[in-house]
């Protein structure tokens, strides 16, 4: 008796889950950007939606912009969601430095690894008529005068807050950050607010181009073919390498198949060629990353920033 109604109990949960549509049935879909539009997270982000609204069957993909506290407001709000699927967030290394700097009140545990989508190599820049060419000439002029050189980031606890104090500390220089919001690190450099920014090259590339800005580094482990003979950090005697990624993540508990099926159309629309060459012309690279694999990078990366920022005294 009991196999017997185990066997029917079985198959009305079946049948009802046959009856269930399948992912997505509604529109629209959320990405949430965590930073203010216009900035290279926006704009990547629009690109990403458009193909994945063309892989899912038309569902309109939506970008809203939520930004604040270094990532926090947004992945706040996106954890807060209900895990359908529907809601999801543009996720970057932010959701590591956001939490150790004591911003956020829970880590990448409380979402679910969808796929990475691209990597930006942090730079540091400076205007078109700067005395520096390169790097070592910048850290050279600050270790002769003590916090006489400012340098712009994206906010306090930011990637590129992290990046620069990691790569001043390394070179032995004192400077002063100023942490600014991401929307105002670039025309504070060009109205000469500050004297450097270290910031990500889609933001920077447009200026690059038209010599009102000049790359002194990148902050990667190789040079990166995206910004042509700039070298890096490294190749200048600085032992830092700080790359930052972008990628999407869902609340904790979202439907294995909901998460399969935003990864599929994550993976089509990154390898698709106008998204590859929309993202080239900004300085990004495409690296598409399953969710498993990607998940595993979180867990790495989180425990390395966490050092990073407990050495460099950012962690709270």
């Amino acid at each position: 008796m009991k196999a017997g109604l185990s066997l029917v109990g079985a198959l009305l949960a079946a049948a009802v889950q046959a009856q269930e549509p399948s992912f997505p049935h509604k529109s629209p879909l959320e990405i949430t950007v965590l930073f203010p539009a216009g900035t290279s997270a926006d704009v990547t982000a629009r690109l990403l939606a458009d193909g994945m609204s063309k892989q899912l069957g038309g569902a309109k993909v939506l970008v809203v912009n939520r930004p604040g506290a270094g990532g926090g407001i947004g992945y706040k709000y996106v954890a807060s969601q209900k895990a359908d699927g529907y809601s999801i967030v543009w996720n970057s290394n932010s959701i590591s430095t956001t939490f150790h700097s004591g911003m956020l009140p829970f880590d990448y545990h409380e979402f679910d690894a969808v796929a990475r989508v691209l990597v930006e190599s942090p730079v540091i820049a400076v205007r078109g008529e700067s005395k520096w060419k390169t790097l070592v000439q910048l850290v050279a002029d600050a270790k002769s005068r003590p916090k006489g050189i400012t340098v712009g980031n994206s906010g306090i606890g930011s990637h590129t807050h992290i990046s620069s104090v990691a790569l001043f500390k390394a070179a032995g220089a004192e400077v002063v950050d100023v942490p600014f919001g991401a929307a105002q690190v670039v025309p504070s450099l060009l109205g000469g607010q500050v004297d450097a920014v270290l910031q990500l090259p889609a933001a920077l590339s447009g200026y690059v181009k038209s010599g009102q800005m000049r790359l002194l580094a990148s902050l990667t482990s190789a040079r990166d073919p995206l910004l042509g003979d700039v070298p890096t950090a490294r190749e200048q005697g600085f032992d830092v390498s700080l790359e930052a990624w972008r990628g999407i993540a869902a609340p904790k508990g979202t439907p294995k198949s909901a998460v399969a099926t935003l990864e599929a159309a994550i993976r089509k629309t990154a390898e698709s060629p106008d998204f590859v060459q929309a993202c080239e012309k900004l300085g990004v690279r495409p690296a598409f990353m399953a969710g498993e694999e990607f998940g595993h990078l979180i867990a790495k990366e989180d425990a390395e920033l966490a050092r990073i920022m407990q050495l460099i005294g950012l962690k709270k």
